[in-house]
């Protein structure tokens, strides 16, 4: 089987990682924080200590990091990927990234003798756990069928888009449409506490008809659960915004409703954590029929840190 190289085990990575090592692949492992990835050096991935030795013997390189930055660092930076890749590997970008870094990627490792696929996925770390996440490709036909069988151990809705960057912006369409459906989410849920509806009952009653959907049936009960622990953390979803703002503007488009997300998103990320303490507080003392105290991460320095389900937050509090 061919040799792996993975770098970034996060909240999604380390999930996806695992099950190419529960497939028999062999896998190299670099991540920032050695710590992190202890649960599969366990499952038999070997460590490696640099960038530069994860890739060198690889036959696939996969990322998924943070951030555009972090990406354009790890594969055009000097000893970065691209540079000290074997000839013949394929690398694939599963982070949500700019779909012009997606180009100029694959540019640079084609002159290498290189392929490079975008891949970015959705279905978030339940998605990542259960190895049902939906993977949107960019690159060639030639290097999507060697990387499809890969891709069928993280995913199950697997897209070769188009060409290099395709991918990507596949993903944005992708995060606009969950950018306004979590603002229609989190003002249901504001609207039926209110107006003293059981929200079980209402969520129950609207999610198998038309306003059905993912966002719905699974992040509002972590909402009514107090529960905004990211699956998806807040600033990694106004990354993507602010990536998907970007190209559509490149592209002539006006996005009212993902502006209007983004500026939500922006504040919730700027309330502290004493702040979201004393929301917290405010919302558990108005005693919302059937919603419990949030339960904030100990790390959350900022809304920042939390999941994306936590702009109900804004709503209950009377922030807006």
């Amino acid at each position: 089987m061919e040799q792996i190289a993975f770098i970034g085990t996060g909240v999604m990575g380390s999930s996806m990682a695992g099950h190419l090592l529960a497939a028999g692949y062999p896998v190299s492992l670099y991540t920032r924080t050695k710590s992190k990835a202890q649960g599969l050096l366990d499952q038999g991935a070997r460590w490696a200590e640099s960038v530069t030795e994860a890739v060198k013997q690889a036959d696939v390189v996969i990322t998924m990091v943070g951030y555009p930055q972090d990406v354009e660092a790890l594969y055009l930076g000097p000893q970065g990927i691209i540079d000290t890749a074997r000839n013949g590997t394929i690398l694939i970008d599963m982070t949500t990234s700019s779909p012009n870094l997606a180009r100029r990627i694959a540019e640079a490792a084609a002159a290498r003798g290189l392929e490079a696929l975008d891949a970015p996925v959705s279905g978030g770390d339940i998605g990542a756990r259960n190895g049902t996440l939906s993977i949107m490709v960019g690159g060639s036909e030639k290097a999507f069928r060697r990387a499809q069988p890969i891709f069928q151990k993280m995913g199950k809705t697997i897209f070769l888009q188009g060409g290099p960057g395709s991918g990507q912006h596949c993903k944005m369409c992708n995060q606009i449409v969950i950018a306004s459906t979590m603002m229609g989410v989190a003002e249901a849920l504001a609207y039926g506490l209110s107006a003293g509806l059981e929200p079980r009952t209402m969520l129950a009653s609207i999610e198998s008809g038309a306003a059905g959907s993912w966002s719905l049936s699974n992040l509002l009960p972590r909402m009514l659960d107090g529960n905004v622990k990211p699956g998806f953390y807040v600033k990694h979803f106004i990354k993507d915004m602010g990536i998907a703002l970007e190209s559509a503007r490149e592209l002539g488009l006006n996005l009212p409703g993902l502006a209007q997300a983004e500026t939500l998103y922006r504040k919730l990320a700027a309330l502290d954590s004493q702040t979201l303490a004393k929301i917290a507080a405010d919302i558990e003392k108005a005693r919302f029929s059937g919603l419990s105290t949030p339960l904030f991460p100990e790390e959350a320095q900022s809304g920042a840190d939390l999941g994306t389900q936590a702009l109900y937050l804004l709503y209950l509090a009377r922030q807006l």
